[in-house]
């Protein structure tokens, strides 16, 4: 026998008529676990196009019409600087809604994982779950898809005076996500009244395998580094750097207002550095505790992960790996520039590689440890 089958005791299941349909191809719960791990593939794959390919071009673009404006100002040329700081709103509109894209389909990922594991204490019928985890996917990709489309098609074509379509469309999938929890809500509540009903001990929450305990504990370590790395930020840098960016923005427009060019220039130049520093904290601080809950939220599927007993450790080695790797190159930036932004895209690229292991061994997962605790 196999650790694969060893995983989960027959024992686990509170209700064994219904253990057969606990993960089926079409369940709720394997509808949401697919779900989740392609959406947060997807967001991921998004994040490494745009890093690759946008945010510094992006960047260098936002800092050339600052300059522009400010020296617009220093020759009084009013039109010139209205036409620098438009062409800043654009580029930013550009980065933010690629930026949102990125992050909204990533944490649908992690509600749909997060709802997988709720599913048997979700006191609805299962077709009533299959079909909300269906709107909960639909509503996960019109979101960010809308959001990714605002700064392409704009109000073309909109009734309304200040919203477009791709931001209609957007709204949408998020009024459906937002239904889905509170339809997912009721079914936790209704579960908590329940009196007679013999009461539900999930098989994934008592998993002890290898690979669930290596994730948990890891995730767990990368959460608390996270958590450190915070702190630290907050407590020696953040309220300098705040007080910093207000001084040369006034610098900024003073210098310029009062005709100094070369001091104007500089102080641009400050502060486009200084905004690097600011994002690559953000970034590395917010990556690796996104990291870390991910890895939780996985350990408890690992059962399902239908691959021998090495593919698994390799597929978790590989993820937390490169959810180390990404972080830290991240911060590196600053010192070593794009060979760190390069090395960061591969740490991005082991998740994304490891994610899709998973995927596949829990597409591939044929139902027998369900249909061993059924027919106990």
């Amino acid at each position: 026998m196999s650790v694969h089958d060893n995983a989960i005791a027959p024992t686990d299941f509170a209700t064994p008529e219904n253990a057969s349909e606990r993960f089926a191809p079409l369940s709720a719960r394997r509808l949401l676990v697919l779900g989740g791990i392609a959406l947060i593939v997807c967001g991921m794959i998004l994040g490494d196009i745009f890093a690759a390919f946008v945010l510094h071009p992006n960047a260098d673009l936002i800092g050339a019409s600052l300059m522009a404006a400010t020296r617009a100002v220093t020759a009084g040329d009013p039109q010139a600087a209205g036409a620098a700081v438009q062409a800043i709103g654009g580029y930013l509109e550009n980065r933010g809604t690629k930026v949102d894209a990125h992050s909204h389909m990533i944490g649908f990922g992690y509600i749909a994982l997060l709802l997988a594991l709720l599913q048997p204490y979700v006191a609805f019928s299962e077709r009533r779950k299959k079909l909300s985890a269906k709107i909960l996917i639909t509503g996960a990709v019109l979101l960010p898809v809308g959001v990714f489309l605002i700064h392409y098609v704009g109000l073309e074509g909109s009734p309304f005076a200040a919203i477009g379509w791709a931001s209609v469309f957007a709204d949408f999938g998020g009024f459906l996500v937002l239904a889905v929890c509170l339809f997912e809500l009721a079914g936790l509540l209704k579960y908590a009244r329940l009196r007679n009903e013999p009461r539900v001990t999930d098989e994934l929450v008592r998993d002890r395998s290898w690979a669930g305990r290596a994730l948990l504990t890891g995730g767990t370590l990368l959460v608390l580094l996270g958590f450190l790395h915070g702190s630290y930020y907050a407590g020696f840098h953040l309220y300098q750097n705040e007080a910093r960016d207000a001084d040369l923005l006034w610098s900024m427009a003073s210098k310029a207002a009062s005709g100094d060019a070369d001091g104007a220039a500089r102080a641009v130049g400050q502060y486009g550095g200084l905004q690097a520093a600011k994002a690559v904290h953000v970034a590395a601080h917010a990556h690796v505790i996104e990291f870390g809950v991910l890895a939780m939220l996985l350990a408890f599927f690992q059962p399902y992960v239908f691959l021998s007993e090495r593919w698994r450790r390799i597929w978790v080695w590989t993820m937390l790996l490169g959810s180390l790797v990404l972080p830290f190159f991240v911060l590196m930036e600053l010192q070593w520039g794009l060979l760190a932004g390069g090395i960061a895209d591969i740490g991005g690229l082991l998740v994304i590689v490891a994610l899709f292991g998973m995927f596949f061994g829990i597409l591939r997962y044929t139902g027998k440890l369900d249909a061993a605790a059924g027919a106990s």
